[in-house]
């Protein structure tokens, strides 16, 4: 595709609205400018109130024209936007006439793009601005615009800079092997090499908490008929989402719901409770249960605290993909409290047991909400995870103990104040980038021109990040998924 030709497209969502604005970019835009405007200059970063005309000299509409010059614009291309009325009928007009004066459909993300390839942004950038625009929380939108600004790329930046020191150290070296000074040992590039491991993995840390901020997790509650799967949503969303009754076999389907925890968006699936039937349209919802697993970052294994391990549940746990993080739930202990069961006449208070409460935990407290790990959750665990939550969905007790446990299981620390917003292709990147300095630092010194290797195919990978070296079918997959207009 040529990347200089005109292009135009609806910057605005669709739909009616008070302003429909269509946005241009090319070289040259001033004569399409003139035409459309019937003769009218605009100077730039001056706005022209106008008609916009049609072939015949009849006005399709009136707004304002922005004139921005190149390069001193969004794309670094001469940009025109046309601020109109926001109907759907008037934009398309507008639209089809730019096309008639040359300009064609831009595709989505080719304005971004252009940014990119007209050094305006670097690709860490260039898709903040899709992140900046699908932002579900506020703190993600936060980090997007952070990294916009290039907070991420001078992070970059900053340890390819250092990187590149450390190669001349090395290239120095293999060039003047003669030498009698030991160009590493006089620099101290052992120290340096260090240094730099550690910079690196501050920063996937912290890109690895943006990576959470930005994707979120999705959570598929599973379990038998009527364990509270239903229930569970509908405490955890704040609301009547799925229908609830004492029936077994209620949910058919897939019931979706997102909600936000700590700034972190967390896609919540309700599944059909998993049971051999003869209903077909029960069996559809349970193999749509199935898919679900597979594209799950957690699974919440529901479980009647007063059943215990039963055959429905083995059968269920047979299903559970094995490297899906899994969080046991032990659900309906308000239904125990008071009993016999019970330590406690009254509801005790929900609490994440300390190491001491919880080696003392077992069939005695089942009716209290709170948090097993390890070995302690397993030796009272329906399914042997190393989680175990005891709740009630219908009182809430325990509700918030799980959704800690959530954001825990995933990795999430609770702090997005300087964070980044970062995708999976950065996190592999950087983890590349780490695994080139590992190998650089255990074997590199024995044969210098194996570290001069690791450390070159380490910026390399940092390269990555902000498009230095990077296929064109990666651009295009990245920037395929953008707005149109963007």
């Amino acid at each position: 595709m040529e990347h200089t030709a005109t292009i135009a497209a609806i910057a605005t969502a669709p739909g009616r609205g008070g302003v429909g604005v269509i946005r241009l970019s090319g070289k040259n835009l001033l004569p399409l400018a003139v035409t459309l405007s019937g003769g009218k200059t605009p100077k730039p970063r001056v706005a022209l109130y106008t008609d916009f005309l049609d072939e015949q000299g009849q006005a399709i509409d009136n707004g304002l024209m922005l004139y921005f010059a190149a390069p001193a614009s969004f794309t670094g291309e001469d940009v025109i936007e046309l601020q109109g009325h926001g109907g759907p009928v008037v934009m398309n007009m507008l639209l089809s006439r730019c096309l008639a004066l040359g300009a064609r459909l831009a595709e989505p993300g080719e304005f971004t793009k252009r940014a990119f390839l007209n050094n305006k942004l670097d690709l860490a950038q260039a898709e903040s601005v899709a992140d900046l625009i699908d932002a579900s929380s506020q703190s993600a939108a936060r980090m997007a615009l952070r990294s916009l600004k290039g907070s991420f790329s001078s992070h970059i930046h900053q340890l390819v800079d250092n990187l590149i020191n450390l190669r001349m150290l090395v290239e120095a070296t293999l060039d003047f092997p003669e030498e009698e000074i030991d160009f590493l040992e006089a620099a101290n590039a052992r120290g340096k090499l260090a240094k730099l491991r550690a910079e690196l993995d501050n920063v996937l840390a912290q890109a690895t908490q943006g990576a959470i901020l930005r994707e979120g997790m999705t959570v598929v509650l599973i379990g038998a008929p009527n364990v509270g799967k239903s229930s569970l949503l509908n405490a955890l969303a704040g609301d009547d989402i799925a229908i609830v009754t004492d029936i077994a076999g209620t949910t058919r389907d897939t019931v979706r719901e997102q909600i936000t925890l700590d700034g972190v968006p967390v896609h919540i699936v309700d599944t059909a409770g998993l049971r051999e039937t003869d209903d077909v349209v029960e069996k559809i919802g349970i193999e749509r249960s199935h898919k679900a697993l597979q594209e799950a970052d957690v699974a919440l294994i529901l479980v009647d605290v007063r059943e215990g391990i039963n055959e429905k549940t083995r059968a269920i746990l047979s299903s559970i993909p094995a490297g899906l993080k899994k969080i046991e739930v032990q659900n309906k202990i308000d239904l125990l409290m008071g009993s016999n069961t019970a330590p406690h006449g009254n509801k005790p208070p929900a609490a994440v047991y300390d190491e001491e409460q919880r080696s003392q935990m077992g069939s005695s407290t089942v009716c209290q909400a709170g948090v097993l790990y390890g070995e302690d959750a397993q030796r009272v665990s329906v399914s042997g995870v190393s989680t175990l939550v005891r709740l009630s969905a219908k009182s809430g007790e325990g509700l918030e103990l799980l959704k800690q446990e959530l954001l825990r299981i995933v990795g999430w620390q609770g702090e997005s104040e300087g964070l980044f917003l970062a995708r999976t292709r950065h996190l592999n990147s950087l983890q590349n980038a780490q695994h080139e300095l590992e190998n650089a630092a255990i074997n590199g010194y024995d044969n210098i021109e194996l570290l001069a290797e690791h450390l070159r195919l380490a910026q390399e990978a940092l390269n990555e990040i902000t498009g230095e070296f990077t296929a064109d079918d990666l651009l295009g997959v990245i920037f395929s998924r953008f707005c149109i207009g963007k």
